[in-house]
């Protein structure tokens, strides 16, 4: 079978969903078919006019980048801004752009955004610094049926998606007790009489299902029912899965802030890192979220860290960090998250080669950091 688009993405989506992006994210194929032949997969951290150059030289390429090129909605698609620029050259040279952002940040598979970091520090008892706890990916199904109808529709639920937890299908639970209702005259009740009380011996059946499968596992449950109207809640359930963004660990024993600072600029690199704080000041708890990340530093002060690692950090925010006893290491916005690239590169091609893709999965050559001095 030949790589498309198309089966590219269901691995990405299948690595990172979706739905681990943040509400406000913009993830997944943004230029191209998912029809399209892919030949080459170029991995980025950011979409740029020489990234698409460099993909269009070559074989039929899929850019899968981690920064969005189609970030905030364009209200036209011209040459006049630059991501319409070159998402317009993109799509000229049949060159498929996708990307895969806060859904790669929150990763657990040690590609997310914030594992350089932790790597280079050697931290310990590492835990995510944000759980994303909320209303989530899953549901879970509850509906009423006659005991002899249980398997038949329990079998219909599964083969529509709903029942899956983990390694085991057909999950479900059951209750048995008393339905009871009253047809009314245009009904063509499956038990009872028109106009007549009737009370069913039912079993109460609970399933767990994926929010994207709603529609055809309600379908399936209207067809495989035997009653003429089907009753069925559908509750949505929390994630508590541990998939949050950042990270907190503690260091094998504690360091000056100056000495942490130096590490991270050699081994991530980060060339033009910046620290604030006492240099001699002995930290051990570090917290770190990849990329712009000063609107976690409430996070970091509550997980009790003794200093924050991310980037872009704003002059104000840094003044009251300080202010309440927090060391921050601005490592740039570009670095912490070029540094995680290699990983999700690698990572990437052996989940291709485990499903029999065949495109190769390469870095790109273009260095898009912005910044020299």
């Amino acid at each position: 079978m030949s790589d498309t688009v198309g089966t590219w993405m269901s691995l990405v989506h299948d690595l990172y969903p979706p739905s681990h992006a943040a509400s406000w994210d913009n993830v997944g194929l943004q230029v191209g078919d998912p029809a399209w032949p892919v030949e080459r997969v170029l991995t980025t951290l950011d979409v740029t006019a020489r990234v698409v150059e460099e993909a269009a030289e070559g074989p039929p390429t899929l850019v899968l980048a981690h920064h969005p090129l189609l970030f905030r909605p364009l209200g036209r698609l011209t040459p006049d801004t630059a991501s319409g620029r070159t998402a317009l050259a993109a799509a000229r040279a049949g060159v498929a752009v996708a990307a895969a952002h806060t859904n790669l940040d929150v990763a657990d598979d040690g590609a997310g955004t914030s594992d350089p970091v932790a790597r280079a520090l050697e931290l310990q008892q590492v835990r995510s610094l944000e759980t994303d706890v909320g209303e989530g990916r899953r549901l879970k199904l509850v509906t009423f049926v006659p005991h002899a109808d249980v398997d038949a529709v329990v079998d219909a639920l599964a083969e529509a998606g709903a029942g899956e937890i983990g390694d085991y299908t057909r999950c479900h639970f059951r209750v048995d007790g008393t339905g009871s209702f009253r047809p009314g005259d245009a009904a063509d009740p499956h038990v009872g009489a028109v106009g007549e009380v009737h009370h069913e011996p039912e079993a109460r059946v609970e399933m767990e299902l994926p929010r994207g499968a709603v529609g055809r596992v309600v379908a399936a449950l209207v067809a495989a029912h035997p009653y003429e109207e089907v009753a069925y809640d559908l509750h949505p359930l929390l994630d508590v899965d541990g998939h949050g963004l950042g990270l907190v660990g503690e260091l094998p024993s504690p360091l000056p802030l100056r000495a942490l600072a130096a590490r991270l600029r050699d081994e991530l690199p980060s060339p033009h890192l910046r620290y604030a704080g006492e240099p001699d000041r002995l930290v051990r708890r570090v917290a770190v979220v990849g990329g712009a990340g000063d609107s976690h530093i409430g996070s970091a002060m509550a997980a009790g860290a003794d200093v924050y690692v991310t980037g872009d950090l704003r002059h104000h925010v840094t003044l009251d960090a300080l202010e309440l006893g927090l060391a921050l290491v601005d490592a740039g916005h570009h670095a912490v998250e070029a540094a995680a690239m290699p990983h999700w590169t690698t990572r990437l091609a052996a989940v291709a080669r485990e499903r029999g893709l065949q495109a190769p999965v390469i870095a790109s050559a273009v260095d898009t950091a912005p910044w020299t001095r």
